[in-house]
């Protein structure tokens, strides 16, 4: 059977991988701090073991990488004080259940029934020393420099606690990996420093940096190479049938 199979197979394959990214990018464009995803290809050549060797004229394509958009999102003004944002580079830290640091752009936060800081999805916010856990009966603040405050709602109302401190590490954007929950960690799984210079907004979101029209007109030229790579398997496999009934008259 002509090569030409296997190496449109190999890029229908490649194609169908960004296909998905791109489909997980539109699902994403409302998602709060969601960073846009791209499967990279790149060319393999082909190497026949014939004597003498026969020209390079075949390819496979490969998934490469999968590579992550960094650039900020918008930033969105909300006015609710469990909301903040990362100005510039930078992302929350998470306490994830097996002891782990998990790293997020999503600052839309909330307190659960025993009053510790944490995602929508239940993951607790990092703090200094720990989870973040509120009094209750408490107006809370955060501050630019990630310093939850309170403030009593009942008795002395005009005393206000630091509680703790919300952390944020700004790593190398490259030492990151996404992991399958959609959060990042560090490549070595350990825990990153806290950035003393890093910068909260609160009452303000961070919108996703998906580009809507660009993944659309991403999505319909990826639809046009997966068809032109199965017109090739297909016309690979009339060659096959045409070669085989002409040996077959012989």
């Amino acid at each position: 059977m002509d090569r030409l199979i296997y190496t449109a197979m190999t890029g229908a394959s490649g194609t169908m991988s960004r296909q998905a990214a791109v489909a997980q990018n539109l699902a994403n464009v409302s998602s709060t701090g969601y960073r846009a995803e791209e499967h990279r290809l790149r060319a393999v050549q082909v190497n026949a073991h014939s004597n003498p060797a026969a020209l390079p004229t075949r390819a496979f394509a490969v998934d490469a990488s999968t590579h992550t958009d960094f650039s900020q999102g918008p930033m969105q003004f909300t006015g609710r004080n469990l909301d903040v944002a990362v100005e510039g580079s930078g992302w929350i830290a998470l306490a994830m259940p097996d002891g782990s640091e998990a790293y997020t752009r999503n600052g839309n936060l909330e307190l659960n029934v025993n009053g510790v800081l944490q995602t929508r999805t239940g993951i607790p916010v990092m703090g200094d020393g720990g989870p973040i856990s509120v009094p209750p009966d408490s107006k809370i603040s955060i501050g630019k420099d990630g310093t939850v405050s309170v403030v009593p709602e009942t008795g002395a109302q005009n005393t206000v606690n630091a509680i703790g401190r919300i952390k944020v590490v700004n790593p190398p954007e490259e030492t990151l990996v996404r992991r399958e929950d959609g959060l990042f960690r560090s490549a070595d799984g350990a825990g990153l420093p806290n950035d003393d210079k890093a910068s909260l907004a609160n009452g303000y979101l961070e919108g996703s940096n998906v580009n809507p029209v660009e993944q659309m007109v991403s999505m319909i030229s990826l639809a046009r190479q997966f068809e032109m790579q199965m017109k090739m398997i297909s016309t690979a496999e009339q060659n096959d049938k045409a070669a085989t009934q002409v040996i077959a008259n012989f």
